[in-house]
């Protein structure tokens, strides 16, 4: 725990740090084709909401809820110093019952920049740190839904029409920053997390939210360097820690640009084996060759000690953009890791560039047979999109199937919705948004997963551009 004195220093630095990079933000040089503020990623300048929505097809009648998309829609952006992972949070839904669309909402997550650019009231409720953008997750937590985002602000609970939004540190239990990605544990009811803050590059947290919905544990792990870790997984034993090669840049903070991490190739890259209630003196860290992850897959454990993690791996991240994801190859990969011998082993599944990996996740952290992934097109992606496709990868058989929508029409991640509480693994739905562009409409499209290569079971017309986004996810009607 940093005492007042450490605090202060910490402060005070912050602040000279602060007014430096925003006098140099004005001086940098302007940018006239921003890959993600222009094209498909132009921003939405409103927000909608239509009714009763056109639907092709059959909208299974189990599917009773909200598809919830999120993602950046700046409002003012300065392309100078503009990063895709740091626009104005955007949430997008489509509600659905008895086989009907019954609306499409977006709204702006109303931070004070967002409420001050638009002249409305910010959402209530307590701010960490002044950064208070929220535009990477959303998700279902304790029967409420959390919009996310990682290494700042608290999350924000929406009401189920999007309009009600509350900053709210699981009712005063978080202490400090989230992630955009908690791992829910289907056998125990709580969601696991790795934590960080950019003002601390010395520490990451494990934090554990319980069932209820309130913080239950929140443990410390040092590091260097200031790791930017996006997600973890977890085991019936452990907790994952990716502490790859991303790490804080002062040099890019200091430049002016929005977005301080790079590629940093004096960063050792491991993942670390943390038991679910050890500290971090029983972390057992392994070596993995360079390389990084946003999202793994799923992980479990080997009966013989040893631990399997599927993940999608760039050969390197932020490495020569300071506009967005600059992966010049990425593949899904199955990492062994060896506890004993401190060492992960890779082998690759599927070389093809692909992103966003899902399972059922009923099936988080135990034996599992089914991954879907977003395509992603061959060679450098400064838009991080440009390909059709989605893929269904069989890890008993070692099959890939492929969903191609067709030329001009682009998905971003599916989420796997189980067809009813028993159903088998593979039994239900993929559902995700597909821009199609340039034709500015979208579709919510349902398919049959054991039909995969199929025609959609349903598409729901969005008529307007929806913006290429982060993450979404299904969240059931109580």
């Amino acid at each position: 725990m940093a005492s007042s004195v450490e605090t202060l220093i910490r402060s005070t630095v912050t602040k000279g740090v602060t007014a430096l990079a925003d006098f140099n933000r004005k001086r940098l040089p302007p940018v006239d084709d921003h890959p993600f503020l222009t094209g498909i990623h132009t921003p939405m300048t409103g927000e909608e909401t239509i009714t009763e929505l056109a639907v092709t097809g059959t909208i299974p009648p189990a599917l009773d809820g909200q598809y919830l998309r999120i993602g950046p829609n700046p409002i003012a952006p300065d392309a100078r110093s503009h990063h895709w992972f740091t626009g104005d949070g955007m949430v997008h839904g489509v509600a659905l019952q008895g086989g009907r669309a019954l609306w499409y909402r977006n709204r702006w997550i109303r931070s004070k920049q967002v409420a001050a650019l638009r002249g409305v009231e910010p959402a209530p409720g307590p701010r960490h740190g002044s950064f208070d953008t929220v535009n990477t997750n959303v998700v279902g937590i304790a029967g409420r839904i959390w919009a996310l985002v990682e290494a700042g602000s608290y999350p924000v609970e929406l009401g189920a029409g999007l309009d009600e939004q509350a900053y709210n540190p699981f009712d005063g239990t978080l202490t400090g920053s989230f992630t955009a990605h908690p791992h829910f544990d289907p056998l125990t009811g709580e969601n696991h997390a790795i934590c960080y803050e950019s003002t601390d590059p010395g520490r990451v947290r494990h934090v554990v939210v319980s069932a209820e919905g309130k913080v239950v544990r929140d443990e410390p792990i040092p590091v260097q360097h200031g790791p930017s870790i996006h997600d973890c997984a977890i085991t019936a034993r452990y907790v994952l820690v990716f502490d790859l090669p991303v790490t804080f840049s002062m040099k890019k903070l200091i430049a002016g640009h929005s977005f301080p991490y790079a590629w940093n190739p004096d960063h050792p890259a491991r993942v670390g084996l943390m038991p679910r209630q050890g500290t971090a003196d029983d972390i057992i860290w392994c070596d993995v060759d360079p390389c990084y992850v946003f999202h793994p897959c799923n992980a479990y454990d080997l009966p013989e000690g040893r631990v399997v993690v599927d993940v999608v791996a760039h050969e390197s991240m932020f490495d020569r953009s300071t506009q967005g994801p600059d992966s010049i190859a990425s593949s899904f990969e199955r990492w062994t890791i060896d506890p004993a011998a401190h060492r992960v082993e890779r082998r690759v599944v599927d070389a093809s560039p692909q992103e966003f990996p899902r399972p059922d996740e009923r099936r988080f952290g135990q034996t599992y047979r089914y991954a879907y992934t977003m395509a992603l097109p061959e060679g450098r992606a400064d838009q991080f999109l440009g390909s059709t496709k989605l893929y269904k990868h069989d890890l008993e058989s070692g099959t890939r199937q492929v969903h191609d929508f067709g030329e001009g029409r682009y998905p971003g991640e599916f989420v796997f919705v189980p067809a009813h509480p028993e159903a088998g693994e593979d039994e239900g739905w993929l559902i995700g948004l597909v821009v199609n562009y340039p034709g500015e409409t979208t579709d919510l499209v349902i398919l049959d997963a054991q039909d995969f290569e199929g025609e959609p079971r349903a598409s729901v017309r969005v008529p307007h551009r929806v913006p290429p986004g982060f993450h979404g996810n299904w969240i059931a009607s109580a």
